[in-house]
């Protein structure tokens, strides 16, 4: 027994200092990175990317606003972060604006610093996107960002996000959106989420290593179980990834 238990506590602390330092896996529980991530998708997050805050670790320890080994993220990245509004809650966004950026919606269109991003409409593909457990019509487009790094980001054919202020991103902050541009609780939403500072980074999404469809009525079926997972998504790197419809 007595060394039954020394295995499991060193078996612990080995995972705690992985997950610390290393990898941390993480689970999506909301559609507002459609097409990039599913509900249901489970995925790595590597914490050396960005340096170490206390934000790092197991409940957010202490309160230093410290960032150890620090690397700046790039614009583009798809980043874990802790939201400012309670320092605990984990969200996941694409990194859209840089520290001094200004980002505004104008029209429906995405501008960084009064330059409009450029957006190429997808219309040789059909998209199934969901808003919780709704599916929703939209308009996918590829988006190009000032650095060339692109995505895929969709829009609501019937009400989407058309107009903003224009949003100033102060020094050591960040500015995110969720690639399903009118389902997603991000940065435009200053009182809940809002500009996120550097020490709140927890890590950049990497990898997709497992995914289910938690939204299919077969999750009841033992049986009928296995047809419900998403084998075409088992280690995809994470860039964005079109859903077809069938």
């Amino acid at each position: 027994m007595k060394e039954n238990l020394k295995t499991i506590f060193y078996a612990l602390i080995i995972a705690l200092i992985i997950r610390s330092l290393f990898f941390q896996p993480f689970y999506i529980p909301s559609s507002s990175m459609e097409p990039t991530l599913l509900v249901g998708d489970r995925i790595f997050v590597t914490k050396t990317t960005y340096g170490y805050s206390r934000h790092s670790f197991p409940f957010s320890p202490g309160t230093s606003n410290k960032r150890l080994f620090f690397n700046e993220p790039k614009r583009g990245d798809v980043v874990v972060f802790k939201t400012p509004a309670d320092n605990r809650t984990d969200y996941i966004k694409r990194l859209i604006g840089m520290p001094g950026d200004v980002i505004q919606f104008i029209d429906g269109d995405l501008y960084i610093n009064n330059n409009q991003v450029l957006k190429t409409k997808i219309n040789n593909k059909s998209f199934e996107i969901f808003c919780g457990d709704s599916p929703i019509n939209v308009s996918a487009y590829e988006e190009k960002l000032p650095n060339g790094k692109s995505y895929i980001a969709v829009y609501r054919n019937d009400a989407t996000f058309k107009n903003s202020d224009k949003y100033l991103v102060p020094n050591n902050h960040y500015f995110f959106l969720g690639d399903n541009r009118d389902c997603s609780r991000d940065s435009r939403f200053l009182t809940s989420v809002g500009y996120v500072d550097k020490t709140n980074l927890v890590g950049k999404a990497r990898i997709i290593f497992f995914s289910n469809d938690n939204r299919s009525k077969d999750l009841m079926n033992l049986f009928k179980l296995p047809k419900t997972i998403r084998l075409d998504r088992f280690f995809d790197r994470i860039k964005w990834k079109i859903i077809q419809k069938n």
